[in-house]
């Protein structure tokens, strides 16, 4: 099928879908309003095959030693999937899911499928990345913009960490846990019993975003949006939590926003 945007429908909620940018949902709108920052940088992308920033862009597999593309100096941030074309393998009305084949400058070949799923009043966004050959460590993250005014007051975020990662000078975790701080945030949270994060727009919408998975990151340094990041690692976690993908065993991920009217 053809990368060009398309739209998914439920009920009054519609998503833009833009497998040719990243495979990144582009848009999420809720009754007229959108709840994503606009343009070709932003919506929410894919966090392949790691999630933030890889320290010196380098991380270990075994005895090997790997270097990735600084593309946040002196890191690699985000990893590689955003900056590539997927491929729409199927869709329908309120559903599609994508691939996205691992190529340069990630040395494993592997696959990398996400599914799209919209219903009246949530998007389910799940990713899973399998090989057939060789076994790598690899994280799954999502990285949304949500915008911080749809037209009224600034939204307000909640949630309930078990601990922060203590940042250190070059924004990656120290390996220190420490209480949870105050914003602004740009920094990293585990949620061992599953990510809860609550953004409200006061009078206008309450949207949860929910994951099985144990880590967010949380961003509202910028005017404009606040990012809520759930993903199976800290930022680093190359180096410092990997988890291997093996032919028998993919690595798997989910999350789901859910939106309630006010």
């Amino acid at each position: 099928m053809s990368d060009e945007d398309f739209t998914l429908t439920a009920g009054d909620a519609e998503v833009t879908v833009r497998p040719g940018n990243g495979g990144r949902v582009g848009g999420l709108r809720v009754g007229g309003a959108e709840l994503l920052r606009q343009g070709e940088r932003f919506g929410c992308f894919p966090m392949v095959p790691w999630c933030g920033r890889i320290r010196d862009g380098r991380f270990r597999d075994g005895a090997d030693i790997r270097q990735m593309p600084l593309n946040s100096p002196p890191h690699a941030i985000h990893g590689t999937v955003r900056d590539g074309a997927w491929k729409v393998a199927r869709r329908s009305a309120d559903e599609a899911v994508l691939t996205y084949d691992l190529v340069d400058p990630w040395p494993y070949p592997g696959r990398v499928t996400q599914i799209v799923a919209l219903t009246g009043d949530a998007l389910t966004l799940s990713m899973a990345v399998e090989t057939h050959g060789s076994s790598f460590p690899a994280q799954i993250g999502w990285h949304p913009w949500f915008n911080r005014d749809l037209g009224g007051e600034d939204v307000r975020v909640a949630f309930d960490p078990a601990w922060q990662e203590e940042r250190g000078e070059d924004h990656l975790p120290t390996g220190n846990r420490v209480e949870p701080k105050p914003g602004p945030w740009d920094d990293c949270f585990g949620m061992p019993d599953g990510v809860s994060v609550s953004l409200t727009w006061p009078g206008r919408l309450r949207l949860d975003v929910t994951s099985p998975e144990k880590w967010v990151v949380v961003y509202d340094e910028q005017e404009a949006a606040v990012c809520v990041e759930p993903q199976t690692g800290p930022p680093n976690g190359l180096n410092t939590l990997p988890r291997l993908v093996t032919p028998l065993e993919p690595l798997e991920a989910t999350t789901t926003w859910r939106w309630t009217r006010l």
